[in-house]
């Protein structure tokens, strides 16, 4: 069993507990979710010293499980005003994990102004300044730790939105080739690190020991057939490698789900030019990458490298949900600008999702006009300048709402809303409603029977079968976050019978367990349960658990209106 790391961000100390009874046994999503549930006021201020930031590796991660690498950082979030758990890839998860850390947890809030730099490897701790650092973005911190530390090092650190501790704020991890591709975006949680003066934290593994498995042979058997499930699937094993998340572009705009101009259509008339087929089309001729790990040991390899017109590096880990973010919802039709504003969000630390949204919030406002690449690409770069025009849209689509005097604003909990319109995917809408987290596809991805026919078939323009869609992806997310596995792994586990009971198996070999698939199932309830509870402690009612009136108009291209009650929704989340 791991240790959990607690540094006092205030005092600059640090030391080793043993992890407790009450947290034995938990990883991912499961251990930051009862930690913050646990140790963290409800009702404090998300910036102040009693709020923590809390990062574990997955049940299974650093072992060598098929794309069990994901990190969990939790918290309570700056953005939403509840709990967030938000995940990423990278390299941290696994680091940590043959450190044998359970969970690295910083607390407390520092009285000046200095930032500082945590390093964790075999010889120790260390917290040193940070001061050659601040004001710089993640690209430059990364390229900096890298040179200094070593290639291959985990790095999580914060750009200029996090030093601002803007709401819009991600944490960034390195990616494979040292660049911040890979992100905690969603829920701010890159301001509670500025909050704590923590610029970024350097994590070596580099002469730790593998992790141990209790019974290596049932392990490799269980991770053999674990692959060759993920390989065989047609989303996770020829879709996505081929193209990348933004093989959703004409997915999801030919099931008229697509959102466009602020949730005003489901159509894009230009999906085609932003769509995962162009994008790789134009990766290959300049020379990027169009298939790439996003932490190692993943065989689904949906990342990717983009290159510019003149075949030099601009962006990574270029996905769908940027793509829309920044294009259909924006009426932004070039790939080259969205990719730019990708690669802004990266270097200054903010979540995409949270940005594409309140660019068009901005639109909508008329503080620019809508389509015009280049006015938006200015007015995000007003982020890394600490301009006031930044400070406003750095702290998310609800913000900037308030700011401009707009009433068409998609947000849940004051979280932007992904890219699926929830008229047209009921399943995902019932997810974006009532999940603790705020607005958030991964929390229960309906789109898998609403639109992709993966496990099953959900009609998406009805009512019928919705909730119980997104109450049971809802379980079964929390479950796989918990074990460090990566979200796209559902399709494969959804459309195989021995799909959950391998991933059991893996974690038996791994601890000496005897789990079975109704104890996973139990643990998805009991993180659920926990993240209501903490919602619920800070002033969340039914109430909050709905979408904006907006999405009372009726949706072209079917026509259809958002048509869920309250009293309706709150049956999502009772088990």
């Amino acid at each position: 069993m791991g240790k959990l790391l607690r540094i006092n961000t205030k005092e600059k100390t640090f030391g080793f507990n043993d992890v407790p009874d009450t947290y034995a046994g938990l990883g991912g999503r499961a251990l930051t979710s009862k930690m913050i549930l646990d140790e963290v006021p409800a009702t404090c201020h998300p910036l102040g010293k009693f709020n923590k930031l809390v990062f574990a590796p997955g049940i299974l991660s650093g072992s060598p499980a098929a794309d069990s690498g994901r990190l969990s950082a939790g918290s309570k979030s700056p953005l939403t005003g509840g709990i967030k758990e938000s995940n990423a890839g990278g390299l941290v998860s696994q680091k940590l994990a043959r450190l044998g850390i359970s969970a690295l947890v910083l607390e407390d809030k520092p009285a000046s102004d200095g930032y500082s730099l945590i390093v964790i490897n075999t010889d120790g701790i260390k917290i040193l300044p940070a001061d050659d650092l601040v004001g710089k973005g993640n690209y430059a911190v990364m390229e900096q730790l890298w040179k200094t530390y070593g290639r291959n090092v985990g790095v999580l650190s914060i750009g200029q939105a996090g030093e601002q501790c803007l709401k819009g704020a991600s944490i960034n991890q390195a990616d494979m080739n040292g660049k911040p591709g890979r992100a905690h975006g969603r829920g701010g949680l890159g301001a509670v690190m500025g909050s704590k003066k923590i610029k970024a934290i350097v994590v070596d593994d580099n002469g730790a020991q593998r992790v141990h498995i209790q019974d290596p042979e049932a392990f490799k058997t269980a991770n053999k057939r674990w692959v060759e499930m993920l390989k065989a699937h047609a989303v996770t094993g020829a879709g996505l490698p081929a193209f990348g998340t933004a093989v959703l572009v004409n997915l999801i705009n030919e099931a008229g789900a697509l959102p466009t101009k602020n949730f005003r259509t489901g159509r894009f008339d230009h999906a085609q030019d932003i769509s995962g087929e162009t994008m790789a089309d134009l990766i290959e001729k300049r020379g990027g990458i169009t298939t790439e790990a996003c932490h190692p040991g993943c065989v689904i390899k949906c990342s990717n490298v983009y290159h510019d017109k003149a075949g030099k590096y601009l962006t990574a880990g270029f996905e769908y949900e940027t793509i829309w973010a920044f294009g259909a919802n924006t009426m932004i039709k070039t790939l080259d600008d969205i990719a730019m504003m990708d690669r802004l969000c990266d270097d200054f630390g903010l979540d995409t999702i949270e940005m594409g949204a309140t660019i068009g919030v901005a639109m909508e406002g008329g503080m620019i006009p809508w389509g015009d690449a280049k006015a938006a690409i200015d007015l995000l770069s007003k982020v890394g300048a600490y301009a006031p025009e930044g400070k406003i849209i750095g702290n998310g689509a609800a913000f900037t709402g308030e700011a401009l005097g707009v009433d068409r604003v998609p947000v849940v909990k004051r979280q932007a809303l992904p890219a699926y319109d929830p008229r047209s995917c009921k399943g995902v809408g019932v997810t974006f409603a009532t999940t603790p987290m705020g607005a958030d596809h991964t929390a229960g991805y309906g789109v898998t029977a609403n639109i992709l026919s993966v496990g099953g078939t959900v009609d998406p323009l009805g009512k019928e079968g919705n909730i119980e869609l997104s109450q049971g992806l809802q379980i079964a997310t929390a479950a796989i976050d918990a074990a460090g596995l990566c979200l796209f792994v559902a399709f494969a586990v959804l459309d195989n019978e021995d799909g959950l009971p391998t991933i059991v198996q893996m974690i038996n070999a791994q601890h000496g367990l005897s789990l079975t698939p109704d104890d996973v199932i139990a643990l998805g309830k009991s993180i659920l349960n926990n993240e209501l509870e903490f919602n619920r402690r800070a002033g969340f009612t039914k109430v909050d658990d709905q979408l904006p009136e907006m999405f009372l108009e009726s949706f072209p291209p079917h026509n259809t209106t958002w048509d869920f009650t309250t009293d309706e929704l709150a049956r999502t989340l009772s088990f």
